[in-house]
């Protein structure tokens, strides 16, 4: 057991004494900071690489993969990184676009003649910057529960987006929509007569020799040295299982590690080219860097970033850090959050990944950036754990549950509940009995079973049987005529990533 440990030290030792001829900062004392973060904010594990000048200048990992176990993370530790996946599939476009396959500014449905949404002006308009961008006027998350977790295929899932109601006229605002990386997908697939996972392999992982980096998480066992998601619940980490999104990989699929995703991070503070090899041209790189979604930035008062512009480009988050542009995304998977951040003229790029819902991962971010530039910030770890207050517990479920009453039945028998209900959004969700027990089940997310636990008059909390990452709390209201015939039914889980509410179920039988 000390042999490896003595290696990994003196390892360690010989490149924090490597790394420190490059550069001023106290790479020990940016180890000793990380390592005291990672206690301190309770997170299982988090693996951090630093690129400078082209080079991965630091790489380690801190606590463990998996809570109740010894083993540590490393540079090769693999992560979910989700919506960090976006910039990938953003520069496949690209390369479309530059082998004549695609343009920027094409209808979306030329390329995709199944494309459809809330209207047929706005349908026939919207071109690929836009999917790209977040401006075809859906919500921020809007119609996620579709995909969560389920069966559908990106077909299934995008023939019913036409049904969600947007939240803003035609590129009037800016919301985040998976939905439109999904479609870009598809695109993708048509165009190419390929997967995403098999374009995203052939057109990126494998010319920049990411040999580690996956498309879902069925190689995991075989690829090995991997973290595990953690949810967390009463202040506790607990460890869940891997969800697969290959499927739905153009939104964030990708699975990768600190080693192979500098090289990504070279390859793009490099304008898309990596050793001989050119992944996309000039001109792509800056249209991707463009903002194309721009958002309000209050400048009648200081910020901590010495902010002065904020937007969204093509696959890319795009700001100002300290007047020194900034590029970067993160990345939320079921109990994995992932942060990629670059300085490109400085040639500075910080990659956080951690594998628990508590994360640090902007607070590494900010504090690396500013010793590498000299910055005199604030402890970022300090003050980001101080605004989480002293509770973890969503303060809606809590007014949620202060607002229980306590003592009432329900209207009807409970055989009266059971039934089929579909929602335009989503399709069939159905409520049996089953041993004296209402049960809710939804025939293509069968991980999002529950049983149905009387909370009071005709609204029931939902006692999920699984941990989930993103929520917990929730109930789902049974909705009559007057008469008591049951219509329709009303959720209401309290988070800010999965909007059940969306679904409102109508009864069929």
């Amino acid at each position: 057991m000390k042999k490896p440990f003595l290696s990994l030290a003196i390892a360690l030792c010989l490149c924090l004494q490597s790394f420190a001829q490059t550069t001023d900062v106290d790479l020990k004392a940016l180890d000793a900071y990380f390592e005291k973060m990672t206690k301190d904010w309770d997170v299982p594990s988090m693996s951090i690489g630093i690129v400078k000048d082209g080079e991965l200048v630091f790489a380690k990992g801190y606590g463990v993969k998996e809570v109740g176990k010894k083993e540590a993370p490393d540079k090769n530790t693999l992560y979910a990184i989700a919506s960090n996946s976006k910039a990938f599939t953003a520069a496949i476009i690209a390369q479309l676009v530059e082998e004549g396959k695609l343009d920027w500014n094409g209808k979306v449905k030329d390329y995709y003649p199944a494309f459809e949404l809330y209207d047929p002006w706005v349908t026939a308009h919207t071109t690929i910057r836009d999917i790209l961008s977040h401006r075809v006027g859906l919500g921020t998350f809007s119609g996620d529960v579709i995909w969560y977790k389920s069966d559908f295929s990106n077909e299934e899932i995008l023939a019913r987006i036409k049904n969600i109601t947007p939240d803003f006229d035609f590129r009037a605002g800016y919301g985040y929509s998976n939905l439109m990386y999904i479609t870009a997908g598809e695109v993708i697939r048509n165009v190419t007569g390929k997967s995403w996972s098999e374009n995203v392999k052939e057109r990126i992982l494998t010319p920049l020799g990411m040999d580690r980096t996956l498309t879902g998480p069925g190689a995991l066992a075989s690829t090995g040295n991997y973290a595990t998601p953690h949810a967390r619940t009463e202040e506790k980490n607990i460890p869940i299982v891997w969800e697969d999104w290959e499927e739905i990989g153009a939104l964030g699929g990708l699975i990768s590690s600190v080693e192979d995703l500098s090289k990504w991070m070279i390859t793009n503070m490099n304008h898309g080219v990596y050793g001989d090899d050119t992944l996309f041209s000039a001109s792509s790189r800056n249209l991707m860097w463009t903002p194309h979604n721009n958002f309000v930035v209050d400048h009648t008062k200081p910020n901590d970033f010495g902010r002065h512009f904020s937007g969204y480009g093509l696959g890319w988050g795009i700001s100002d850090y300290h007047n020194k542009l900034r590029i970067g995304h993160t990345g939320g998977y079921d109990g994995m959050l992932t942060a990629f951040n670059m300085l490109p003229n400085q040639k500075l790029g910080i990659i956080v990944l951690t594998n628990g819902m508590k994360s640090p991962m902007m607070a590494a971010t900010y504090y690396a950036l500013d010793q590498f530039l000299g910055v005199d910030g604030p402890d970022w770890s300090e003050k980001y754990l101080g605004y989480m207050g002293s509770t973890e517990e969503d303060p809606r479920i809590t007014e949620r549950k202060a607002k229980r009453v306590k003592g009432t039945k329900p209207s009807l028998d409970l055989s009266k509940y059971a039934g089929t209900y579909k929602a335009d959004i989503y399709g069939d969700i159905k409520v049996t009995l089953e041993k004296g027990e209402l049960r809710l089940n939804f025939p293509n997310a069968k991980a999002l079973s529950a049983t149905l636990k009387h909370w009071h008059y005709d609204v029931w909390e939902i006692d999920w049987d699984i941990e989930h990452a993103w929520f917990s709390f929730g109930t789902v209201q049974f909705n009559m005529d007057n008469n008591l015939k049951i219509e329709r039914m009303t959720f209401d889980v309290p988070n800010d990533d999965i909007f059940f509410e969306e679904l409102i179920p109508i009864r069929v039988d």
